[in-house]
């Protein structure tokens, strides 16, 4: 199994008598990652510690193997992490190709592949035809779009994403997020994604750690998150919807009829076994079978409330 991508332990800081971060102890594995949280959890400012622009008051973080409160440390993250911040990045008076390519040279790039992949990412990202208009004419998708590839110039292993659809009217959102998606699945980046929009972290992680009020909430698989409670699959039969249910209350199985050939069930086996052993027992013909989950919004709201709860 791979090593972990970015290792927390005890990790605090505080901001005069206001603690961001409390104590935070997690280790994020290779992959696509959500960071997710409401406004003021201490998401960016986990971001800016792992990055070395802010320093711990507590406990230390490891991001790529790299402690980024060592100088010689941050000066190797900048080859390996790309950055796309929340707030504007831009410098006043370039254009496009301009400014990527000048974050490249920063990173280390030569002067002749900065160029080069100043324009690769602005093809990728979709601002080919307006590289070289002035930022001042951007919109916000396309400030949006240009961020995002001025983190790409470098072609880092590991990308740190800021709440990167703010701002974004409905197409331009789709369009971000299936980026993101491509970078994360496709070109397998490691990417974590700090986010308060839950379809956002559904729509293009694999894993979700949760903060709240600076302290780690829930962390895992979604999949595994969102099935960790009580399991229920979707039913269909092809006919003796009656007899199906007979058959669903013998075995003692919680269930509801959910239209004349539908039903919904509770049941410990998530590949449905029991159910189309049921139903051959009664002579009765499943037609389809979907198990049934909750959603990442459920899991993330019923963390609240126990954190509510527990002060």
């Amino acid at each position: 199994m791979s090593e972990p991508i970015i290792v927390l332990e005890a990790l605090e800081k505080r901001f005069g008598s206001v603690r961001a971060l409390s104590g935070l102890d997690v280790a994020i594995d290779p992959g696509s990652v959500g960071l997710l949280g409401p406004n003021g959890a201490g998401k960016t400012t986990l971001l800016k510690l792992l990055l070395g622009l802010l320093s711990p008051d507590g406990g230390r973080a490891r991001i790529g193997g790299f402690d980024p409160r060592k100088r010689s440390d941050r000066l190797d993250l900048r080859r390996i992490v790309g950055y796309m911040p929340e707030s504007d990045c831009l410098i006043p008076g370039m254009n496009a190709v301009e400014l990527v390519s000048t974050l490249g040279r920063l990173t280390g790039l030569s002067a002749s592949d900065a160029m080069t992949r100043a324009h690769e990412v602005l093809d990728y990202v979709g601002l080919d035809e307006a590289r070289y208009r002035g930022l001042d004419e951007y919109s916000t998708g396309m400030k949006q779009r240009l961020k995002l590839a001025q983190a790409l110039v470098h072609d880092p292993a590991i990308l740190l994403l800021d709440e990167p659809t703010n701002g974004l009217d409905p197409k331009g959102r789709a369009h971000m997020l299936d980026l993101v998606h491509d970078l994360g699945h496709a070109q397998e980046k490691n990417v974590l994604l700090c986010s308060h929009l839950l379809p956002d972290i559904e729509r293009t992680c694999e894993r979700v750690v949760v903060l709240y009020e600076g302290a780690v909430l829930e962390s895992g698989s979604i999949r595994e998150l969102t099935h960790k409670e009580e399991r229920w699959m979707r039913a269909e039969v092809e006919e003796g919807a009656q007899a199906f249910a007979r058959e669903l209350a013998a075995e003692g199985l919680v269930f509801e009829s959910d239209g004349p050939r539908h039903f919904r069930v509770r049941t410990d086996a998530e590949d449905g076994d029991v159910l189309f052993r049921l139903a051959a027992r009664g002579g009765i013909a499943l037609t389809s079978l979907v198990p049934e989950r909750s959603t990442l919004e459920a899991v993330f709201l019923g963390a609240l409330e126990e954190a509510e709860a527990a002060k």
